[in-house]
This record gives structure tokens, sequence and C-alpha cells, in this order.
């Protein structure tokens, strides 16, 4: 990513190609939060569940992205902070039900885990490469691209925890890349909040905003 592309956007993202791309992205993480947070479940899998918030989070995030698209960019980086925020606190969330879980004797389910994983890859992989040419945008495109690549990354370590529980026994695979995940999570929130509190802080309010 090019310096320049951290400065604010002077136009509003009103490509039809990045709303069609961003309904799409809803849907299918919409679908597969539904699909993994009953696997995760079923499965007793930290990880999944972790992950399914993830697919949760992501959807609401396209939903106010597509709501926000075409507006003046004061609101679209207002959206994108939300986001980021929203993300941070995801992945602090994630943190501390992985050391509650740390003591849980419990054991996830490997085969299922492994399964699951595989079909979340697939879904994030497909939306991530359906948002790579947005990754250059404002903050807002830029959040949409930043979720969906570490959703893809995040369900590799998935897939690996379940290898790594069905080889040990132990949920320590399960709980490790749930930290892993929780990390990804806040360190792309932190991202996205700077990036949205610098194109707020060079974009004066529009007029509307001040009555």
């Amino acid at each position: 990513m090019s310096a320049s592309c951290c400065g604010p956007a002077k136009k509003p993202a009103v490509d039809p190609r990045w709303r069609r791309a961003l309904w799409i992205a809803l849907i299918v993480n919409a679908v597969m939060f539904l699909g993994e947070l009953g696997a995760g479940e079923i499965a007793n899998s930290r990880a999944l569940q972790a992950d399914a918030l993830d697919f949760f989070a992501d959807s609401a995030n396209y939903a106010i992205s597509l709501g926000v698209a075409g507006m003046a960019l004061v609101w679209r980086a207002s959206a994108a902070l939300v986001k980021g925020l929203t993300l941070t606190a995801l992945g602090i969330y994630v943190i501390v039900g992985a050391l509650i879980a740390a003591f849980d004797g419990s054991s996830p389910q490997p085969a299922i885990m492994g399964g699951v994983g595989l079909a979340a890859l697939a879904a994030n992989v497909g939306v991530a490469l359906m948002l790579y040419r947005f990754r250059e945008g404002d903050a807002n495109m830029r959040s949409v691209w930043i979720c969906s690549r570490n959703d893809a990354i995040a369900n590799l370590a998935v897939v690996a925890a379940a290898l790594g529980v069905f080889g040990s026994g132990t949920a320590w695979p399960d709980l490790i890349v749930a930290a892993i995940m929780a990390m990804l999570g806040i360190t792309g929130g932190i991202k996205i909040i700077r990036l949205a509190v610098s194109e707020l802080t060079h974009e004066p309010m529009p007029a509307e905003a001040h009555r």
C-alpha cells in the first residue's frame, strides 16, 4: 500500500460495482454467520464461535457501508470509525472468552472445526478477491478490504487449530487461534480508527451537520 493511499478521498464512493460487491459480501457473511455460529456450538469451538461473531460484525459493517456510500466524506469516515471501534471491541471480547475457556476442560471436535473452517475460508477468499480492487479507496472502503483480508487469514488459522486439536487431543490449539484472531481484529480495528480519524481531522463538517 503506497503512502499516498492514506490521504483523504475527495469524492464519495458511488461506483455501482462497489455497491454490488457490498451486497454480495453482506449476503455471504450473513449466511456464514448463522452456519458457523451453530457449528461452533455443536463443536464446542471457541475459534469457530469467534469467527462467527466476526462474520456477524462484517455483515453489519457491509450494511453500514451501503448506507453511507455516496454520502459526504465526513459521514463515510464516521462510519469507518464506528467499524474500527466495533472490530477492536470484538477482539477484546474474544481474548476474554479464550482466557475463560482456558479453565474449562472440554475439548472441541476437530472434524467439524476443519470442515466449517474450510467453508469459511472459501467464502472469505471469494469476498476478499471481489473487494481487492477497492483496497486503495477512502477509510470506509479500506476498512471493508481490511476486514475481508483478516477474515481469510483467520480461517486458515481455524483449519490449523482443527489439526492441532486432532493431534494433541486438547483445546489449546483452539484457544490459541481464538487469541490470534482477536489480535488481528484489534490491530485491524486500530488501523481503521487511525485512517478514519485522519480523514475526519482534514475534512470540515457539512453545513447541515451544524444545525
